[in-house]
């Protein structure tokens, strides 16, 4: 369990440096997972995290380069 909760707390941290990186709003990343703007608000700001069906397609959006 603790290493589950390591690896969201890496995958959203991946998450705000592929948001960055990318020059994109969170309301622009929330659109391309398809989730609420405050969904992804809550996540960088620590106050909850993905799913594993969130943490899924998170990993997804990092292999296909958000390519889509």
């Amino acid at each position: 369990m603790k290493r589950y909760i390591m690896q969201l707390m890496n995958i959203v941290q991946k998450l705000e440096i592929y948001r960055l990186e990318h020059r994109i709003s969170q309301e622009e990343l929330a659109k391309k997972l398809g989730v609420a703007f405050s969904t992804v608000n809550r996540w960088l700001n620590g106050k909850s995290k993905p799913n594993k069906i969130q943490t899924y397609h998170i990993q997804k959006l990092f292999l296909f380069k958000g390519k889509k």
